[in-house]
C-alpha cells in the first residue's frame, strides 16, 4: 500500500541534513552493512594483517572524520567481517584429521531429531585438556545410526542437555554444489561448525551427566504438550511454544511454504518482538494502576525493562536461537532509546539496532532473517508511518506493503513466491499470533508453576489452529499457492528492489505501473536455453550418486534422480532444487539407469513433485511406473539426437550391467551416458559399435562409468570413445574410493581431462559451436567459505569411509 504523503517520518526527514553524519545514524548503518556484506562477497579471505589494518582505519575514520564516518563504518564492516569469518573458517577441523576416529565427551546442545534409522543432534565438545585442542569447545554435528540391518542401537536414550562420551568419526564441513539456493557450506560458516560426523560403535557410548539446562527443559515440555494434546496440531503448539519443529513433516512445511507462513509457525523474531509488546503493555496497566510506581521509576522505562525482560524469556524458550537473539538485539536498542528519553525516530532506532547486530555478529547477513526482518520493518515504516487508528484497514495496508516489498527478497533467496500469502496471511498473522500463540504460550508457562496446569489453555490454542488450518491446505491444494521461479542473474535483485521502492511511491506519482517492468529480470529471467541444434548436460552434485539434466532448445530430460538413504533424499534436497532453479517446470523424459539407490533413490520425489512426459529404466529394474530402454530405439529433440545404445533387446537385469545407456548427439559433438556398466559391456559396445558405424560411441563427453570405479573404463572403450572431457560423479570421501587413480590416468593419458563433482560441484557442458564448452558451479560461483578449494589447498589427507550420506 502506498504511504501517505503528508507523513512526518521519513528516511528523507530522518538522513542528516548537516555536515557532520551521526556516529551511529543511518548513514553509518548503511555504510556498515555494505563494508559486511562487501567482504563476504569476496572469493577469498585478504590476509589477516590486511584486515586488521582496514579495521583500524574504519575505526578512526568512524570516530574522527565526521563528514565520511559511513566510509569508516564501511571499512570497519570490512574488516570486521573478514576477522569473523576468518576465526569460523579457522576452528574448522584441519584436513590431517579428516576421518580420523576420536573419542570426544560433551553435551547435546538444541533438541536431537530422532528420525527414520538415525538421530541427528548438536554436541558441544567438553573443553578440557583431555581433548585434542582442535576439539576443545567446538560445535559438532553428529548423526547416531542404527545398524545396518535396522537393529536399535540406542540412539533412543539421547535427550537435549544430557553429556556424553562416545567415538566419533569426524569431517570438515562441507557440502554439495548445485543450482538452487541452498548452501550447507555457509551455513556451517554462520554458525561456526568446526565438523560434522558420526557416531562410532554406538554400544560403547557412555551417558556420563543427566539432562539439565534449557534445551533439557525444553525437551520434557514438548513432551508435556504432547502428552496434553491429544490432536494432531500438538505439533504446532509446541513449534509455537517451544520452537520445537521437530514433529512437523515435510507435507507440514510444504503447505506453510505455499501459504507465506514459515515466519509466523516456530519462535521467530516477529513471535519475540510481539511477546516483547506484551510485556511493555503489562507494565504498562501496571503503572496505570498504581500511579505512585511512576514517581520512583517512569512508565516509559518500566515498559522498555519489562518488553526486553520478555523478549529475553521467549528468546530462552527459544534456545536462544539465532533469529531470536537478534531480534532480542533489537528490542535491546529500542528499549535503550526509550529508557534514555531521547527523541529518536524509529528509522534511527532501526539504524541502531542493524549496527548493534552486525558489530555483535557480522555473519547475521548470511542468513536470511536478517534481511527479511529489516527490510520489512523499513518498508512498514517507510509506507505506514501511522497506524494504530484503524486496525483492520492498518492489516491490509501492512500486507501489502510486506507482500510488494519482500517479494523480491523472498524470490531471491529462496527461489519461490506464495501466490496465497497475502490472503494467507490476513488470517493467520491475526489469529495465530493474538490467539493461537498467548494461549501456547500461556499454557507453558502455567505448566511450569504446576505440571498439569497448563492443558487447557493447549488444547485451546490446538483447537483454535485447527480452525484455520483446513483453509490453508486448500490454498496449498489449488495448485497455483506456490510459484517456483528460476534462478536469476545477479542484477535482478537490484533492479527488482528499485521497482518496489518505485512502486510504492505516494499516490498520484505518474509512471508508477513502470516499475513492474524493473521485475521482469527476477520473475522473468532468461533461462538460457541452448539454442536449435544444440544441448546443455549438468551433471548434479548429489554426492556419491548419480543425476544429470540433458536440455535442448525447447524439452529437458532428467538421467538419474540421485540417491535415497535414511533421513536423506537427494530427488527432494538437490535435484527438484535444481530443476526449478534452472526453470524446467516439466520433464519429458525420465530415465532411472538402473534399480541401485544411489541412482534410482529419488526417482519417487521427482516424478512426484514435477510432471514427466515418459519414464524408462531397463527391464526388470525395481522402479515403478516405467517402461523398459532399449538398445537402438532412439528420438529426435531440436535437432539433437538420443539413442539408446544398452541394454540389447531380451539382456537380462543384472543391476549394474543392465544400466540404459544413452548417446546424446548434435552437430557439434556428442556426449555418452553410462550408468553403472563395467569392462565387459564396454566392450561389448566397442564391438558392436565396430560392426555398426566406427563413431557410434564416439563422444566429446563421457560420463565415467560406476563413478571411476576399477570394474569399468576398459582401455578399449576409453579409447574408441576419443573424449575430450571425461566427467565424474561422486562423493568426497566417498568409502569405495572412487574415482581409482588408475582410471584417471587411462582417461587422462588419453587426452580427456578429468573432472569430478566432488571437487568441482555440478558440472556443465554445452555442446555448441566451436566445441563443448564445460563449467563447474564452484569456479563460476566463487565463495571465500568455499571447502573444495581450502582443502586443495591444504596437505592432502587420506580419506576413507563415508557413504553418499552428504550431512
Amino acid at each position: 500500500m502506498p504511504r501517505d504523503p503528508a507523513a512526518p517520518t521519513s528516511i528523507a526527514q530522518t538522513w542528516p541534513t548537516t555536515a557532520a553524519v551521526p556516529p551511529f545514524g543511518i548513514a553509518v548503518a548503511i555504510g556498515l552493512l555494505c563494508g559486511v556484506a562487501g567482504c563476504l562477497r569476496l572469493p577469498a579471505l585478504p590476509p589477516a594483517w590486511t584486515l586488521v589494518v582496514l579495521l583500524s582505519l574504519g575505526l578512526a575514520a568512524w570516530w574522527r572524520l565526521r563528514r565520511v564516518r559511513w566510509l569508516g563504518a564501511a571499512l570497519v564492516g570490512l574488516g570486521l567481517a573478514g576477522l569473523h569469518a576468518a576465526y569460523a573458517l579457522s576452528v574448522q577441523l584441519p584436513p590431517d584429521w579428516e576421518q580420523r576416529e576420536v573419542r570426544v565427551a560433551g553435551r547435546v546442545v538444541q533438541l536431537p531429531e530422532h528420525q527414520d534409522r538415525r538421530t541427528t543432534f548438536s554436541f558441544r565438545v567438553d573443553g578440557g585438556a583431555d581433548h585434542p585442542t582442535e576439539l576443545q569447545g567446538r560445535l559438532l554435528q553428529l548423526a547416531w545410526y542404527d545398524d545396518f540391518d535396522g537393529t536399535p542401537t540406542g540412539r533412543d536414550r539421547l535427550h537435549a542437555g544430557q553429556r556424553w562420551e562416545f567415538s566419533v568419526r569426524l569431517r570438515a564441513p562441507r557440502g554439495l554444489r548445485n543450482p538452487g539456493r541452498f548452501d550447507s557450506e555457509k551455513h556451517a560458516l554462520a554458525d561456526r561448525l568446526t565438523a560434522r560426523g558420526h557416531v562410532r560403535e554406538p554400544y560403547g557410548a557412555v551417558l556420563v551427566g543427566p539432562a539439565r539446562g534449557v534445551d533439557a527443559w525444553r525437551e520434557r515440555m514438548s513432551g508435556r504438550i504432547a502428552g496434553a494434546v491429544p490432536s494432531a496440531a500438538s505439533r504446532f503448539v509446541r513449534a509455537l511454544a517451544l520452537g520445537d519443529t521437530r514433529g512437523l513433516s515435510d507435507d507440514d512445511w510444504l503447505v506453510l511454504r505455499a501459504n507465506g507462513l514459515t515466519h509466523l509457525i516456530a519462535i521467530s523474531g516477529f513471535h519475540v518482538g510481539l511477546v516483547a509488546g506484551f510485556a511493555a503493555l503489562l507494565a504498562s496497566a501496571v503503572w496505570w494502576l498504581l500511579p505512585a510506581l511512576g514517581r520512583r521509576w517512569p512508565r516509559p522505562v518500566a515498559m522498555a525493562v519489562a518488553g526486553l525482560a520478555g523478549a529475553l524469556g521467549y528468546a530462552a524458550v527459544s534456545g536462544f536461537a539465532l533469529p531470536t537473539v537478534r531480534t532480542v538485539l533489537m528490542v535491546a536498542v529500542v528499549a535503550g532509546v526509550r529508557a534514555s528519553r531521547r527523541s529518536t525516530s524509529m528509522f534511527e532506532a532501526l539504524a541502531l539496532a542493524a549496527i548493534a547486530i552486525l558489530l555483535f555478529d557480522p555473519l547475521a547477513i548470511l542468513g536470511a532473517g536478517f534481511w527479511l526482518s529489516f527490510f520489512g520493518v523499513a518498508w512498514l515504516l517507510w509506507c505506514l508511518p501511522d497506524t494504530g487508528r484503524r486496525p483492520v484497514r492498518d492489516l491490509v495496508s501492512a500486507q501489502g506493503v510486506a507482500t510488494v516489498g519482500l517479494l523480491p527478497l523472498g524470490v531471491a533467496l529462496f527461489g519461490e513466491a506464495s501466490l496465497a500469502g497475502p490472503p494467507a496471511n490476513l488470517v493467520a498473522v491475526p489469529w495465530w499470533s493474538l490467539v493461537v500463540v498467548p494461549l501456547s504460550l500461556l499454557g507453558t508457562l502455567l505448566d511450569a508453576l504446576q505440571p498439569g496446569w497448563g492443558d487447557w489453555a493447549w488444547r485451546l490454542a490446538a483447537w483454535c489452529f485447527e480452525l484455520s488450518w483446513p483453509l490453508f491446505e486448500r490454498f496449498s491444494d489449488s495448485g497455483l499457492a506456490l510459484w517456483w521461479l528460476p534462478e536469476p542473474r545477479w542484477f535482478a535483485l537490484p533492479l527488482a528492489m528499485l521497482g518496489a521502492f518505485w512502486l510504492l511511491l505516494p499516490r498520484g506519482l505518474p509512471g508508477r505501473p513502470l516499475a513492474l517492468m524493473l521485475w521482469l529480470p527476477l520473475l522473468w529471467p532468461d533461462r538460457n536455453l541452448p539454442s536449435h541444434g544444440e544441448a546443455e548436460l549438468q551433471v548434479l552434485d548429489v554426492g556419491q550418486g548419480m543425476s544429470i539434466l540433458v536440455r535442448t532448445a525447447g524439452h529437458a530430460l532428467l538421467y538419474d534422480m540421485g540417491p535415497a538413504t535414511p533421513g536423506y533424499d537427494a530427488g527432494a534436497r538437490v535435484v527438484l532444487p535444481a530443476l526449478r532453479a534452472a526453470g524446467v517446470r516439466r520433464l519429458d523424459r525420465a530415465v532411472a539407469s538402473h534399480g541401485d539407490s544411489d541412482h534410482a533413490g529419488g526417482f519417487g520425489a521427482v516424478v512426484a513433485a514435477i510432471p514427466v512426459g515418459l519414464a524408462e529404466a531397463p527391464d526388470g529394474a525395481p522402479v515403478e511406473g516405467t517402461q523398459p530402454c532399449v538398445a537402438g530405439t532412439g528420438w529426435e529433440w531440436d535437432g539433437v539426437a538420443f539413442r539408446y545404445l544398452h541394454p540389447t533387446p531380451h539382456f537380462p537385469y543384472l543391476g549394474n550391467e543392465a544400466s540404459c545407456v544413452l548417446r546424446v548427439s548434435t552437430p557439434h559433438g556428442s556426449a555418452l551416458l553410462t550408468g553403472d556398466i563395467g569392462k565387459v559391456i564396454e566392450r561389448g559396445l566397442v564391438r558392436r559399435a565396430d560392426e555398426d558405424r566406427a563413431d557410434a560411441i564416439r563422444a566429446e563427453v563421457v560420463l565415467v562409468a560406476h563413478h571411476g570405479s576399477g570394474s569399468a573404463s576398459d582401455p578399449m572403450f576409453v579409447a574408441a570413445t576419443g573424449a575430450r572431457h571425461a566427467f565424474v560423479s561422486n562423493g568426497h570421501g566417498n568409502r569405495f574410493g572412487h574415482p581409482r587413480a588408475d582410471v584417471v590416468s587411462r582417461w587422462e593419458d588419453a587426452g580427456a581431462s578429468v573432472l569430478t563433482t566432488a571437487e568441482g560441484g555440478a558440472l556443465s557442458v554445452r555442446l555448441v559451436p566451436g566445441g563443448p564448452r564445460v563449467e563447474t558451479r564452484r569456479a563460476a560461483h566463487p565463495r571465500l567459505w568455499d571447502a573444495a578449494r581450502r582443502a586443495a589447498q591444504a596437505p592432502a589427507a587420506a580419506p576413507a569411509g563415508l557413504s553418499y550420506r552428504p550431512e
